[in-house]
């Protein structure tokens, strides 16, 4: 007769936890380098999508693993996994925008009001800032901020998937 692991002990609730303790840490880095001068643009704050939903799935899929809802926390863990693997290839993408390797969409190129008129135009221009997708604001150790997400969204993905196979797994 084998013993049973308390929840916070298996391997599931293991990886769950890592991959949510990641995408909390890298979403508040993402804050602190906004909050530092370095603005997000448009595929920047998509990038961010997937922690906003990810990391509240990631701990309701912890809860009921603890719950012992493992099926339910495999969902979970599962989709939150795809949302990562998504989140990873939308920082490729615009990594390849940064390096030329193809073109950003066209919202890179800052915010595309309309004017009603020529005074209107004059001051719209005044106040528009534009955050260009396909430059890199800053690089850490040769690498864009966007191809830290694909990396780090990676590894979240992985993290993910081992926790839903892992709660898959009869006990």
């Amino acid at each position: 007769m084998a013993m049973e692991l308390p929840a916070s002990r298996s391997t599931a609730y293991q990886a769950g936890n890592f991959a949510l303790f990641l995408a909390a840490a890298a979403i508040l880095g993402a804050w602190g380098f906004e909050y530092a001068g370095y603005p997000p643009c448009h595929l920047c704050l998509m990038q961010r999508w997937a922690y906003y939903a990810g990391i509240p799935a990631l701990f309701a899929a912890l809860a009921l693993l603890s719950g012992g809802k493992r099926r339910a926390a495999m969902w979970l863990f599962a989709l939150t996994a795809l949302a990562f693997l998504a989140n990873s290839g939308l920082g490729v993408y615009q990594a390849g925008a940064e390096w030329k390797f193809w073109p950003g969409p066209d919202t890179c190129t800052g915010t595309q009001a309309m004017a009603t008129s020529a005074g209107d135009l004059l001051k719209k221009l005044e106040t528009v800032t534009v955050i260009r997708c396909d430059e890199a604001a800053i690089r850490i150790f040769g690498l864009s901020l966007a191809a830290w997400n694909a990396i780090v969204s990676f590894v979240i993905f992985a993290a993910a998937l081992r926790a839903a196979l892992a709660a898959s797994e009869p006990h």
